[in-house]
Formats: C-alpha cells, sequence, structure tokens
C-alpha cells in the first residue's frame, strides 16, 4: 500500500474529537515505512488542522468532502465550488422546508442563527448521545463555533451574489428524516449537485467533482500512485466514494451497515483505535 485516505469524524477522531495515541503512533510508523498519508473530511480546512496539530500531526488534507486539497505545506492544491445559482437552489428548498442549514465558504462558515444552530445541534446530540448529560450536550454543541469559524448572516442571496465568495459546501440539519428526505428528493436529480450524508441527521451538498473518491485519486495521481495501491477508511455516506475506488477499502467498526457492506474490511470503533487496527492489519499482511 502507498497511500492511506482517513476520514476525521467517527474514524480517526474519538468521541471526544482527538487522534488517540494509538491512532498517531499507527500512522506515524505507516509514514516511516513510505506510506504517504492523507486525511479526507467533510470538516473545513482550519477546522481540520485543530486535532492534527493537537497530535503534532502535519498531513495532506481533503477537506470539505473533496471541496478543497491542500498539501501538508497548506497549499492549495485544487478546489470544486458550487455554481451560485445552484446555492440559491438548494437554500430555497431548505427553507421551504424549515431545515436548518450552514454555508462553508472560502472565508468562513455562515449561519443564519447561533441560537438556532445550537438548539439543532442539541437536539441532535441528545438523541445520537442519550447518555450526556444536558450540560455536556450543550459544551459540545457551542464548541462547534469554536471548531469551525461561524459567523452569523441573515441574508444569504446576497453572500452568494458576492464575487469575493466561493461555496463548497451547504450542510442541512434535521432530526425528522422524512423532511431531509423530501428535501433530497428535490435535488437529487440536479446534475450540479452532489448529495452525501455524513450521519444519520444531515445531508451535505457538494459540487459533483467535490467528492472524497474523486480527490483522493486525484491526489494519488499527482504522486504516481494508483488507486489499487490506495487504502481509504471511513463510517459514513461522504466516504464512500473514496472506499468504493479504493483498492482496499475499509469501515468502522461504527460504521453505517451500508458503508460497512461496500468495505474489503471492517476495522475495530473509533472508539477502539480503530484506525490503528487497520493500519496494523494492513501492515502485517504486506510484511508476511
Amino acid at each position: 500500500m502507498k497511500l492511506i485516505a482517513t476520514d476525521l469524524d467517527g474514524t480517526l477522531l474519538s468521541k471526544n474529537h482527538e487522534i488517540s495515541d494509538a491512532n498517531k503512533e499507527a500512522l506515524k510508523l505507516a509514514s516511516e515505512q513510505g506510506v504517504e498519508i492523507i486525511v479526507a473530511t467533510g470538516r473545513s480546512y482550519s477546522a481540520a488542522k485543530i486535532p492534527l496539530d493537537k497530535a503534532g500531526l502535519n498531513f495532506p488534507i481533503i477537506c470539505l468532502n473533496g471541496g478543497k486539497i491542500y498539501n501538508e505545506r497548506a497549499q492549495l492544491l485544487n478546489s470544486a465550488p458550487l455554481d451560485k445559482a445552484t446555492c440559491k437552489k438548494i437554500k430555497q428548498i431548505c427553507t421551504a422546508q424549515h431545515v436548518y442549514f450552514e454555508v462553508f465558504t472560502n472565508k468562513a462558515t455562515f449561519s443564519e442563527s447561533r441560537e438556532k444552530f445550537i438548539q439543532v445541534m442539541v437536539d441532535i446530540m441528545a438523541s445520537a448521545f442519550p447518555q450526556l448529560t444536558r450540560e455536556e450536550v450543550e459544551a459540545q454543541a457551542k464548541n462547534r463555533f469554536q471548531d469551525e469559524e461561524v459567523e452569523i448572516i441573515d441574508n444569504f442571496d446576497q453572500l452568494f451574489d458576492r464575487e469575493d465568495i466561493d461555496v463548497y459546501k451547504i450542510l442541512a440539519f434535521s432530526l425528522d428524516d422524512e423532511v431531509l428526505e423530501q428535501v433530497e428528493q428535490n435535488l437529487k436529480d440536479d446534475a450540479s449537485i452532489a448529495i452525501t450524508s455524513s450521519g444519520f441527521s444531515n445531508l451535505e451538498f457538494n459540487h459533483p467533482k467535490a467528492q472524497k473518491g474523486i480527490a483522493v485519486k486525484e491526489f494519488a495521481a499527482q504522486l504516481g500512485i494508483e488507486m489499487k495501491d490506495v487504502m481509504a477508511i471511513g463510517d459514513n455516506f461522504n466516504d464512500a466514494s473514496m472506499i468504493e475506488m479504493a483498492g482496499y477499502g475499509v469501515a468502522m467498526g461504527n460504521a453505517a451497515e451500508a458503508i460497512k457492506d461496500m468495505a474489503d474490511f471492517t476495522t475495530k470503533t473509533n472508539h477502539e483505535d480503530g484506525v490503528a487496527h487497520a493500519i496494523q492489519t494492513l501492515l502485517s499482511k504486506e510484511l508476511s
């Protein structure tokens, strides 16, 4: 194996949004053995850097699901922004369905209301993690504003019309699956949009070229690496394209069942150092 691409949330990161020592050492070991490493995440670049910097790691980053590709020197290698008319269409449909959404741009992540955002996140996290107290849920929700550079805005159409703004991802949240399904049905036939999800409560909208699999393939090609020599690790549907395209696709133990079905191997969960287990398993196979 010549290249490992790993997702962050639900994959490389623990429930505390940190990289464990075991995962860190496994990545370092693979790198020392000549394997290239790249992170592929739905996060913005700045938010992706937070856990990497904390762990003392510096790798190239595919961010915003493939909307941007950066090398380890923080140089932008490629980008694929959404068309502005497409952004307005997504906004119109989400608004009509009363779905909260965020807009990820080259400047910041924009939200219509900090309070609405926090309430949405509290509701989602309380449903996903019933063992947490209300105080813990609220603390984690508010922490999102520290990870992402979120700015409050009251007119998205004006934002989309700005010449200095490029939109790379729109992220919609709802606890009502039927509402999200309706939003997806209204947009799924639009060839200018790629629709994925990084969790049970959201939809992610990107340019069709802004997909993790496409970005990993492009990055690998720049290094002269074929996809058969790539291992991709992930847990959710925005990881599907790279897991399918990689020569060795790995699903986390906590991954959606459909992701496990398409993977070549299912590792341990992100709370059990699943990335480290996958890397160790792969390296032991190649050394045997």
